[in-house]
């Protein structure tokens, strides 16, 4: 297949594909390919699509609206993004710039229309399925919310069981930092940390990103599928028995992004996702020799070492008590 170029992005579109019940019920939209190189998400989409298009799947009540490529330029690229991250700053734009904005004036509309969200991703780096949920409810200024019990239970019954959270908190110190040491790049803004669950929780809904394994990883679709089969189940969009929630569980919160300042900027091995770490564990070294350690013990997630500088270059957790 040809891959276009970016300036060949006019001949793109935008789909969704919505099935409404006869009974009245939740309203589930199901993001893939947010991240065009993240295709586990667009496969499994498309397999349940299938499967309620030939009748072996029903949708009794409420309604489900899919989009299996939800970056189409991205996508076409097989790449991460298409001018940026569209997961950053998501946001309707009357003045549209780059790809990602236009994507933006078509979905936060649509996700505003639903009341729950199941974002499928994949990443970088070896390691096991696992779900970002949001915060506690509170009424607090960066993210306030009120429907935590409710997306919890939800996540519970996706199928996996390590569950992540403080994502929104950490990337607002991470900006605070980024502020304090006067760069004036666009991640350097709380809101460029908005992507499309925090815009869902920002509209009264409920939202999951399934981080469903390594991008290339064949089991990934698989366990893409279980879940969108059983968020069906659990909201009662399906006649299906309902999910037990897993019991065996590991949940851990993030607590410090750290930021590539440099291209020479090195990990000191090759990390992934959820590798533990201890107390002064050299994790990676700074282009001019500054070492890079662990400040107490804990996991590295999201190691990327593409990142480019003034991006997320990882983030550190530690266990947590939530689920």
């Amino acid at each position: 297949m040809n891959q276009p170029k970016v300036n060949q992005a006019e001949s793109l579109h935008f789909q969704s594909v919505s099935f409404t019940g006869l009974a009245p019920g939740a309203r589930l939209i199901v993001l893939g390919a947010v991240h065009g190189n993240e295709t586990c998400g667009t496969q499994a989409i498309r397999r349940v699509i299938g499967e309620i298009e030939s009748g072996q799947l029903g949708i009794m009540a409420g309604q489900v609206t899919f989009v299996p490529v939800t970056n189409p330029l991205a996508y076409a690229l097989h790449r991460r993004m298409g001018d940026r991250n569209l997961n950053r700053n998501l946001v309707p734009t009357d003045t549209p710039t780059e790809f990602e904005d236009r994507i933006a004036n078509w979905l936060c509309p649509l996700l505003a229309q639903h009341d729950a969200l199941l974002d499928l991703h994949s990443f970088h780096t070896a390691g096991k399925p696992f779900v970002m949920l949001g915060p506690l409810d509170n009424s607090g200024a960066l993210e306030p919310f009120a429907r935590s019990a409710e997306e919890t239970a939800l996540a519970l019954r996706l199928g996996v069981h390590r569950f992540v959270d403080g994502w929104l908190d950490t990337y607002a110190a991470g900006v605070a930092r980024r502020v304090a040491a006067g760069v004036s790049a666009r991640e350097a803004d709380a809101r460029y940390g908005v992507g499309t669950t925090e815009f869902m929780r920002a509209h009264g809904g409920i939202a999951l990103t399934l981080e469903c394994g390594q991008h290339d990883d064949p089991a990934a679709p698989a366990v893409a599928y279980q879940a969108i089969c059983n968020t069906l189940a659990h909201l009662g969009l399906t006649a299906a028995a309902a999910p037990q929630a897993v019991t065996d569980t590991e949940a851990l919160s993030l607590y410090q992004v750290i930021d590539r300042v440099h291209a020479e900027d090195a990990f000191s091995r090759h990390w992934s996702s959820f590798d533990r770490l201890h107390a002064g564990d050299l994790i990676g070294t700074r282009h001019d020799g500054t070492p890079v350690r662990a400040d107490t013990d804990g996991y590295v997630v999201f190691p990327n070492p593409n990142a480019l500088p003034g991006q997320e270059w990882f983030y550190l957790a530690k266990p947590s008590r939530r689920v």
